[in-house]
C-alpha cells in the first residue's frame, strides 16, 4: 500500500511539474461582431462582463489592437495566417456559394502549433471556405465543431431567407445537424472547450474558440436569457463571458494557468444598423464594414499569470497578424521562410518590455483587395487607391487624424500637417506595390 501511494504521489507531482514547465499552450478566444465598448473592462456600463473584467485584472488590455479588415473571413484570414488578407487572397465574406477557400498550402497558427507536435481544436465559427478542400482539417486542426460560415446564413435570414440553403453544424468533417438554434452555440461550444483542455492536460494543445456571437441573430442560453441589464444583447455578452469563465477555470482546475498564453479579441466592431442588438463601439466612429476606428479597433487582453503583467494597460499599436508569429516565438516555431508574413512577434510587449514601442513602423487597414487608411504612431490617413492593370499605383491622401488627441477621428488636420501626409502616403504606395508583387492566390475549386 504504502509503495502505491508513493507511485501515485510521484506520478501527481510529475504530472503538476509538466504543467508549469512543458510548451506553453496557446488558447485564442474570438468573437464575432463584438464592439471596442462592449467588455465593462473596456468601458461598458451596461454589460456585466465579471470573467473578461478578472482576465483583465489577471492581465494586460491591449487598447490599440486591431484587426486587418473589417468583415469577416478575411478578418479570420489575417489571425490565422499572420497576413493582411489581401496577401492570402481571402478579401471579403465567405458564403455557400463560394468556390474560394484558404488555401491548404497556407501556414495557419494550427499548422505551426502541430509543427511542435500540439494538439489542436476549434469549436466555433470557421468563415474560411466550407467546401471539403477547404475545413479545418485541412488547416492543421484535429478537431472542428462548429459552423463553416456566419450562423446567420440559413433560411430565417431577415431580409434574404430565398438565399440560403439549410446551415450546416460540422463535427469534424462530417454534417452532424442542420440549422442549430443560435440559443446553444456559445454553450456547445464552450463545453468542448473546456473538455478539450481536461482531456489534454498533459500534452501541449492549440485551441480556437471562434464564438459565434454577438453576430446576429442573437442566441443565448437559458442561463442566462433575460438576466441582463442589457436586453438580449446583453444575456449574449453574459453567455459569451461565461464560456471565457470555464474556460480560465478549468486552466486553474488544472494547474495549467501558468503555462497558458490565452488571448481574447474580436474579428470586427460592431454590426451597427442592427441597433440594440449591435454592440457599442464607444469613443470610435464608425462599425463593421468601415476602415473607421470603430471598425477595425477591437478589445484584446492577453492572460498568462506570471509571464504577462497584471492588471497592465498597453496602447500601442498590434494587430491579428501579430498573433501567428507571437506564437511561433511563444512555442519555440520556426515561421515559414518561403513567404511574406506581415505580423510581428509581440512577445516582448505581452512580458511588459518595450511598452512604448510598435513593432510597425505603419499599420495598414484593408478592405477588399486594398487599403483604405494608415496608421503611424497616432497619426491615421485615410486614402484611396487607384490601380489599373499595367499603370502605376496612384494613392490619393485623404483625411489625417492625430488618434491621441482625437480617437474619435472628428477633426480633420491634414491641411497643417503637410509632411505627415506626404509621409504615410508615399508609405500607402510602397506597400499597395509591394503587395501587388508579392500576394498569393486563395484556393480555389
Amino acid at each position: 500500500m504504502r509503495i502505491k501511494l508513493i507511485l501515485i504521489v510521484v506520478i501527481l507531482l510529475a504530472a503538476a511539474v509538466h504543467a508549469e514547465t512543458g510548451p506553453p499552450n496557446i488558447v485564442i478566444l474570438f468573437a464575432d461582431d463584438m464592439a471596442y465598448a462592449d467588455p465593462a473592462c473596456f468601458g461598458s456600463k451596461v454589460n456585466d462582463t465579471p470573467n473578461l473584467d478578472r482576465m483583465a485584472k489577471e492581465g494586460t488590455r491591449f487598447t490599440s489592437f486591431y484587426v486587418a479588415t473589417p468583415v469577416c473571413s478575411a478578418s479570420r484570414a489575417a489571425l490565422l495566417t499572420g497576413c493582411y488578407p489581401p496577401r492570402v487572397g481571402i478579401t471579403g465574406v465567405l458564403d455557400h456559394r463560394s468556390v474560394l477557400g484558404l488555401h491548404p498550402d497556407e501556414v495557419t497558427i494550427a499548422d505551426v502549433a502541430k509543427s511542435k507536435g500540439y494538439a489542436t481544436a476549434i469549436f466555433g465559427k470557421w468563415h474560411l471556405g466550407h467546401q471539403p478542400a477547404f475545413l479545418p482539417g485541412k488547416q492543421g486542426f484535429d478537431r472542428f465543431y462548429g459552423t463553416p460560415y456566419s450562423h446567420d446564413m440559413w433560411p430565417f435570414h431577415p431580409h434574404a431567407p430565398q438565399l440560403y440553403p439549410d446551415l450546416p453544424l460540422y463535427e469534424g468533417d462530417k454534417i452532424v445537424q442542420t440549422n442549430p438554434s443560435p440559443t446553444v452555440l456559445t454553450e456547445s461550444c464552450a463545453e468542448r472547450a473546456v473538455r478539450f483542455i481536461a482531456e489534454h492536460n498533459d500534452k501541449p494543445f492549440f485551441l480556437y474558440v471562434p464564438f459565434n456571437m454577438p453576430h446576429v441573430p442573437l442566441g443565448v442560453s437559458a442561463k442566462f436569457k433575460g438576466k441582463s441589464r442589457n436586453g438580449v444583447y446583453g444575456d449574449v455578452m453574459m453567455d459569451i463571458d461565461s464560456a471565457v469563465g470555464g474556460v480560465l477555470a478549468v486552466l486553474r482546475e488544472h494547474k495549467l494557468d501558468g503555462n497558458t498564453l490565452v488571448i481574447f479579441a474580436s474579428d470586427n466592431g460592431p454590426w451597427a444598423e442592427y441597433g440594440n442588438h449591435a454592440g457599442s463601439q464607444g469613443p470610435l466612429r464608425g462599425s463593421k464594414g468601415s476602415t473607421w476606428e470603430g471598425g477595425m479597433r477591437v478589445p484584446m487582453i492577453a492572460w498568462w499569470p506570471g509571464k504577462v503583467p497584471a492588471g497592465a494597460v498597453n496602447d500601442v499599436v498590434v494587430a491579428t497578424i501579430d498573433v501567428l508569429p507571437t506564437v511561433a516565438k511563444v512555442i519555440n516555431a520556426a515561421l515559414p521562410s518561403d513567404r511574406v508574413i506581415d505580423g510581428r512577434d509581440i512577445s516582448p510587449l505581452l512580458r511588459g518590455e518595450a511598452v512604448g514601442k510598435s513593432p510597425h513602423e505603419s499599420y495598414f487597414f484593408c478592405m477588399g483587395n486594398t487599403i483604405r487608411a494608415v496608421r503611424s504612431g497616432t497619426w491615421k490617413l485615410h486614402v484611396q487607391v487607384i490601380e489599373a492593370k499595367g499603370a502605376a499605383i496612384e494613392v490619393k491622401p485623404g483625411q489625417l487624424f492625430e488618434l491621441k488627441a482625437d480617437i474619435g477621428e472628428q477633426v480633420d488636420v491634414a491641411a497643417t500637417n503637410p509632411e505627415v501626409v506626404k509621409r504615410l502616403t508615399e508609405e500607402a504606395r510602397r506597400f499597395v506595390e509591394e503587395l501587388r508583387k508579392n500576394s498569393r492566390a486563395p484556393g480555389k475549386l
